[in-house]
Protein backbone atom coordinates (compact mmCIF):
# COMPACT_ATOMS: atom_id res chain seq x y z
CA UNK A 1 0.00 0.00 0.00
CA UNK A 2 1.13 3.90 -1.22
CA UNK A 3 0.53 6.18 1.77
CA UNK A 4 1.46 10.30 0.70
CA UNK A 5 2.27 12.85 3.96
CA UNK A 6 3.31 16.80 3.38
CA UNK A 7 4.40 19.19 5.72
CA UNK A 8 5.33 22.44 3.84
CA UNK A 9 7.10 21.59 0.21
CA UNK A 10 8.39 18.18 1.78
CA UNK A 11 6.42 15.36 0.75
CA UNK A 12 7.18 11.78 1.68
CA UNK A 13 5.72 8.43 -0.10
CA UNK A 14 5.47 5.24 2.46
CA UNK A 15 5.64 2.17 0.69
CA UNK A 16 4.27 -0.78 3.67
CA UNK A 17 4.17 -4.48 3.43
CA UNK A 18 4.37 -7.52 5.48
CA UNK A 19 8.70 -7.82 6.81
CA UNK A 20 10.58 -8.23 9.78
CA UNK A 21 10.31 -4.09 11.00
CA UNK A 22 12.63 -2.48 8.87
CA UNK A 23 11.99 1.09 7.80
CA UNK A 24 14.39 2.97 5.36
CA UNK A 25 14.39 6.33 4.24
CA UNK A 26 15.46 7.02 0.82
CA UNK A 27 16.81 3.50 0.74
CA UNK A 28 18.78 4.65 4.08
CA UNK A 29 18.13 2.68 7.35
CA UNK A 30 16.36 4.78 10.17
CA UNK A 31 19.44 4.31 12.28
CA UNK A 32 22.05 5.59 9.51
CA UNK A 33 19.74 8.83 8.25
CA UNK A 34 18.74 10.10 11.60
CA UNK A 35 20.05 11.13 15.03
CA UNK A 36 19.14 12.61 18.14
CA UNK A 37 15.74 14.59 18.11
CA UNK A 38 15.06 13.91 14.50
CA UNK A 39 15.32 9.90 14.90
CA UNK A 40 12.96 10.27 18.09
CA UNK A 41 10.52 12.49 15.77
CA UNK A 42 10.50 9.70 13.44
CA UNK A 43 10.31 7.14 15.25
CA UNK A 44 7.06 8.20 17.66
CA UNK A 45 4.62 6.29 15.25
CA UNK A 46 6.42 3.29 15.65
CA UNK A 47 6.91 3.51 19.68
CA UNK A 48 3.12 4.19 19.80
CA UNK A 49 2.19 0.94 17.71
CA UNK A 50 5.62 -1.48 18.41
CA UNK A 51 3.36 -4.56 18.38
CA UNK A 52 3.03 -3.75 14.76
CA UNK A 53 6.03 -2.18 14.04
CA UNK A 54 7.56 -5.39 13.96
CA UNK A 55 5.32 -7.25 11.25
CA UNK A 56 6.03 -4.85 8.43
CA UNK A 57 8.60 -3.10 6.48
CA UNK A 58 8.55 0.71 5.40
CA UNK A 59 10.08 2.24 2.53
CA UNK A 60 9.89 6.01 2.41
CA UNK A 61 10.55 8.24 -0.17
CA UNK A 62 11.09 11.88 1.00
CA UNK A 63 11.67 14.81 -0.86
CA UNK A 64 11.56 18.90 -1.05
CA UNK A 65 11.75 21.11 2.06
CA UNK A 66 14.44 21.14 5.12
CA UNK A 67 15.60 18.14 7.36
CA UNK A 68 12.76 19.26 9.82
CA UNK A 69 10.05 19.30 7.28
CA UNK A 70 11.19 16.21 6.16
CA UNK A 71 10.97 14.38 9.18
CA UNK A 72 7.42 15.74 10.06
CA UNK A 73 6.27 14.16 6.72
CA UNK A 74 7.87 10.71 7.36
CA UNK A 75 6.64 10.86 10.77
CA UNK A 76 2.90 11.64 9.21
CA UNK A 77 3.41 8.33 6.17
CA UNK A 78 4.99 5.72 9.04
CA UNK A 79 1.84 6.87 11.04
CA UNK A 80 -1.04 7.15 8.21
CA UNK A 81 0.53 3.94 6.60
CA UNK A 82 0.39 2.12 9.67
CA UNK A 83 -3.38 2.95 10.23
CA UNK A 84 -3.94 2.08 6.16
CA UNK A 85 -2.98 -1.76 7.19
CA UNK A 86 -3.95 -2.03 10.55
CA UNK A 87 -7.05 0.14 10.97
CA UNK A 88 -9.07 2.02 13.12
CA UNK A 89 -7.73 1.09 16.77
CA UNK A 90 -3.97 2.93 15.35
CA UNK A 91 -6.39 5.91 14.15
CA UNK A 92 -7.62 6.37 17.30
CA UNK A 93 -4.35 5.77 19.39
CA UNK A 94 -2.69 8.25 17.01
CA UNK A 95 -5.47 10.86 16.94
CA UNK A 96 -5.57 11.00 21.11
CA UNK A 97 -1.64 11.10 21.09
CA UNK A 98 -1.03 14.04 18.28
CA UNK A 99 -3.28 14.93 15.62
CA UNK A 100 -0.47 15.68 13.18
CA UNK A 101 0.58 12.26 12.93
CA UNK A 102 -2.38 11.41 10.43
CA UNK A 103 -3.60 15.31 9.10
CA UNK A 104 -1.37 16.91 6.66
CA UNK A 105 0.12 20.70 8.33
CA UNK A 106 -1.13 22.54 4.88
CA UNK A 107 0.42 25.87 6.55
CA UNK A 108 2.44 27.90 3.85
CA UNK A 109 5.24 30.51 4.45
CA UNK A 110 3.86 33.69 3.02
CA UNK A 111 5.45 35.28 0.19
CA UNK A 112 7.71 37.97 0.11
CA UNK A 113 5.66 42.00 -0.96
CA UNK A 114 6.99 44.41 -2.52
CA UNK A 115 8.82 47.55 -0.02
CA UNK A 116 9.99 45.30 2.62
CA UNK A 117 12.57 42.73 3.39
CA UNK A 118 9.93 39.95 3.90
CA UNK A 119 6.35 39.10 3.79
CA UNK A 120 5.09 41.53 6.97
CA UNK A 121 8.73 43.71 7.46
CA UNK A 122 8.62 47.09 7.01
CA UNK A 123 11.17 49.84 7.58
CA UNK A 124 10.56 51.46 10.82
CA UNK A 125 9.39 55.31 10.00
CA UNK A 126 9.52 58.28 12.22
CA UNK A 127 6.33 60.19 12.56
CA UNK A 128 8.58 63.52 13.23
Amino acid sequence: MIVRAKKKRAVARAVIKKGKGIVKINHINLDVYATGHVKNLISEPLILAEDVAGEYDININVKGSGFMSQAGAIRSAIAKSIVRAKGKKYKELFLAYDRNLLVDDVRQVETKKPLGPKARARKQSSKR
